[in-house]
């Protein structure tokens, strides 16, 4: 397990397993600024953007509502989060509690599967900032913005950890304004009753005029949860700052705790405005409705400016993909489950390999930009594949956190930030989970991914068989067998 320390330094490459100090350590560099803007840019998805469009076709003035029960679900796995990251300094992400409290073979299946989750991630953002850049230039081969993209993200994330914190800082700073200017638009059409050309006025009313508030029946409104949830991936990103924090303590309840609050300014009350403005019925399911509301308002120069918006927060996405596996990698690798070379800092305290083993990932993106137009059916399986992935990330926190709970009662009496609602919490949002697995069986597209994810895992345990057979991992797990009999001995 890596240590850390309190701030940069300089010297050669070293190995994060060494535990003895020397120049293998990551640097915390990360302010609260920058913690709180990476929490928001994690919670507000290019999904809000461009797939509320969809949610709001398929289940009506209803999606509202989904989009506060996911909210509120994962609030409490964020809440597990940080009891467990704040329970232990050495913890560096959700993948270290996982391995520590449910055994190596968790850190492993968690670690991967995450980064996994992150890569495919990528990879879609990197296909769509390329046709974010066609709306400008269209004329522009799609290889060329694709390959600037990581070419960029690269270079803004090799130097320190601090420049990936002011570049996702001015992402999510754009993604919040954005938000802002919808809302207050929306709000001033509201009020003054705006008329479109469609002869339908602005109004609170429309949120259940047409059909009632949940007009597309129960079915319609379990469809509004299978694209909703994959808008959420990406909240828990700021577990994987708290190695590089600056001061984790105080930044982390902070951000952890304003999640409520973002996700009901930044999805519902931008959903609450646009349902209020434009009919349900009337809304497009393959346009972006803050491109249709703006253009509504009179507001000429709102497709591009939404446009630009959408491409910083593909580009602030993909920033994130890069952040979070190059230091999932770097963990993985300090404790034998990847390649030691990817445990390797640079001398500004930057796990470089791993950044670069993340950015070459990306690169199928590239190529998936002339594979053809069944692309775009290949992606709506892929991206269900990653929110099920996310899923089983977030599982796994819940998991681990049981786990604390029955092992370390101790820590948890004295933590000063508890998980609200305990253990039947816990339980409660796993039901929950259940629930959305059920809800993505009801499509032919989303149940043919639910079919396909299977396949990762199948993987995953095959290399685990062989990763488990090296004295590394055999030790980690005989330290793993001794830990638990002597903190179940100890409870008695």
């Amino acid at each position: 397990m890596a240590v850390l320390q309190s701030d940069g330094g300089s010297g050669d490459e070293g190995n994060p397993a060494d535990p003895g100090g020397g120049p293998g350590h990551l640097s915390r560099q990360l302010a609260n600024r920058h913690i709180q803007l990476i929490a928001i840019g994690g919670a507000i998805g290019t999904g809000l953007f461009m797939g509320s469009g969809k949610t709001i076709s398929l289940a009506g003035p209803s999606v509202i509502l989904v989009y506060m029960i996911i909210g509120f679900f994962l609030f409490f796995v964020m809440r597990a989060m940080g009891e467990l990251l704040l329970s232990n300094s050495e913890y560096k992400s959700f993948s270290d509690f996982a391995g520590d409290l449910l055994g190596p073979w968790a850190g492993f299946f968690t670690g991967w599967t995450y980064w996994f989750c992150w890569v495919v991630t990528g990879i879609a953002d990197v296909v769509a900032i390329a046709g974010y850049v066609a709306y400008w230039w269209p004329e522009l081969p799609l290889w060329i913005p694709a390959l600037i993209c990581i070419a960029v993200l690269l270079v803004l994330n090799l130097p320190t950890v601090r420049a990936f914190g002011e570049t996702e800082f001015w992402f999510a700073l754009i993604k919040v304004v954005a938000i802002g200017a919808l809302i207050v638009t929306g709000l001033v059409m509201v009020l003054t009753g705006f008329t479109g050309d469609s002869g339908s006025t602005a109004s609170l009313a429309n949120l259940w005029n047409d059909g009632g508030f949940f007009p597309m029946g129960p079915m319609g409104f379990v469809a509004g949860f299978q694209i909703a949830v994959f808008a959420f991936v990406g909240i828990e990103l700021v577990g994987t700052t708290a190695a590089e924090a600056k001061d984790p303590e105080r930044t982390l309840p902070r951000a952890v705790n304003s999640i409520p609050v973002r996700v009901l300014l930044f999805y519902v009350g931008a959903l609450i405005v646009i349902c209020a403005v434009t009919p349900w019925r009337e809304v497009s399911a393959d346009e972006s409705p803050f491109v249709a509301m703006f253009t509504l308002a009179g507001l000429g120069i709102a497709a591009s400016v939404v446009n630009f918006v959408v491409l910083t927060s593909a580009t602030s996405s993909a920033n994130s993909g890069i952040y979070s596996t190059s230091r999932m990698v770097y963990g993985l690798a300090g404790d034998g489950d990847a390649p030691a070379v990817f445990g390797k800092l640079s001398r500004r305290h930057v796990p470089a390999n791993a950044l670069r083993f993340s950015c070459a990932f990306l690169m199928i993106g590239v190529v998936l930009l002339y594979a053809g137009q069944s692309i775009v059916e290949a992606f709506t399986v892929v991206t269900t594949i990653s929110s099920l992935c996310f899923m089983f990330v977030w599982t796994m926190i819940l998991a681990s956190y049981l786990a604390y709970r029955r092992r370390r009662p101790h820590l948890h009496a004295a933590s000063k930030f508890k998980m609200p609602g305990g253990v039947p919490m816990v339980w409660a949002v796993l039901a929950f989970f259940a629930f959305l697995v059920w809800a993505l069986t009801q499509e032919s597209d989303t149940l043919q991914a639910l079919l396909v994810t299977p396949i990762w895992f199948v993987v995953l345990a095959l290399a685990y068989l062989v990763v488990r057979r090296r004295p590394h991992h055999k030790a980690l797990r005989e330290q793993h067998r001794d830990k638990v009999l002597a903190e179940t001995s100890a409870l008695g």
